[in-house]
């Protein structure tokens, strides 16, 4: 299994676009660049559509929709992007950890049973036979949550990565590369992954993942520079994200958002309600709270980074990734 070049070429080009950080600060005063995933539908995206983001910010919103969180944080080392709105923490932790300044700033959502790999229907593999797998081909988005997810299923059911062929490819290309029977397992979410399971099988629920650990969540987060010398403009962004997210958390108002979400995800409304039921958007004060940027993300980041560390992905952890949290803007926007 040959995996940590790929992986680690990746992370140096992040690293050495690091450097352009210093100049995000500036020069937003017309606006800023936000990246965000098509066929991920969150209430953010109603707030998006209605223009709600560049009235409180008072500057437009241009919004990149990306494949991958490595992606995103490529795009914020080179200054192309100023926020990300539900980045993974693995490609977060996989930048951090090379030396790019970012920083979480909230707790975007967090999807246990959105975040999976898929076993081709055709082999009859499941969580009591994943011995089987050794040998076989594996699409998995390396530095993602869901490669993150991965490397523990294998451990857990004790499938020797040197045992696998494993492709780097993005949820997508992994999805299309299952139904043609061109590989034997694929790794992602979204709306990829609900064609995955078209094609096959998960081999751990969403509830038998969390009992391992794997936890699942994604985060807004900026370039450190950026928000020091932008919080009020970043305040304001949380806190219409934290509205947007109040207003979906009652019922009454899916009618009128989901048709909005929908569009602005490339969906049909009955998938993006079926996918944002598995979804859970915490409120401010959870958010604040120990269990997440309170203390548990923070242990969490570490927990991946020795992960990737122990599969060879990344060469080093970092010795705490507390200074990756940013609770001030959130805060603020609390208030």
């Amino acid at each position: 299994m040959k995996t940590k070049h790929l992986l680690t070429g990746a992370v140096a080009s992040v690293a050495m676009l690091a450097g352009a950080q210093s100049a995000l600060a500036a020069g937003h005063g017309e606006g800023i660049t936000v990246g965000y995933f098509l066929e991920w539908p969150m209430p953010f995206q109603y707030a998006k559509q209605m223009g709600t983001y560049d009235e409180a910010l008072g500057a437009p919103v241009t919004w990149v929709s990306f494949d991958t969180g490595t992606a995103m944080s490529a795009a914020m080392a080179s200054g192309d992007v100023q926020l990300s709105v539900s980045q993974g923490v693995p490609p977060f932790v996989v930048a951090t950890s090379a030396g790019q300044d970012l920083q979480i700033l909230d707790v975007a959502v967090s999807y246990s049973d959105n975040d999976n790999c898929v076993v081709r229907a055709e082999l009859e593999i499941d969580k009591d036979s994943a011995d089987e797998l050794a040998g076989k081909k594996v699409a998995v988005p390396l530095g993602t949550a869901a490669h993150y997810g991965f490397l523990k299923q294998m451990d857990h059911f004790g499938v020797a990565l040197d045992s696998l062929t494993i492709v780097d490819m993005a949820p997508a290309e992994g999805q299309a590369a299952l139904a043609q029977g061109a590989v034997d397992m694929a790794c992602g979410w979204g709306g990829a992954l609900r064609r995955m399971k078209e094609s096959g099988n998960t081999l751990l629920t969403g509830a038998e993942k969390e009992e391992l650990g794997i936890l699942v969540f994604d985060v807004t987060s900026g370039p450190t520079s950026f928000v020091a010398e932008n919080s009020d403009m970043v305040a304001a962004f949380l806190k219409v994200t934290a509205e947007a997210n109040a207003m979906w958390a009652d019922e009454a108002n899916h009618a009128e958002m989901l048709p909005v979400i929908a569009e602005d995800a490339g969906m049909s409304e009955e998938d993006t309600a079926s996918t944002m039921a598995t979804f859970v958007f915490p409120n401010v004060a959870d958010q604040l709270s120990a269990k997440w940027l309170g203390g548990g993300a923070q242990e969490f980041m570490k927990g991946v980074a020795d992960v990737f560390v122990e599969s060879g992905s990344i060469d080093a952890a970092k010795a705490s990734y507390a200074d990756n949290v940013n609770t001030g803007p959130l805060t603020t926007a609390s208030q």
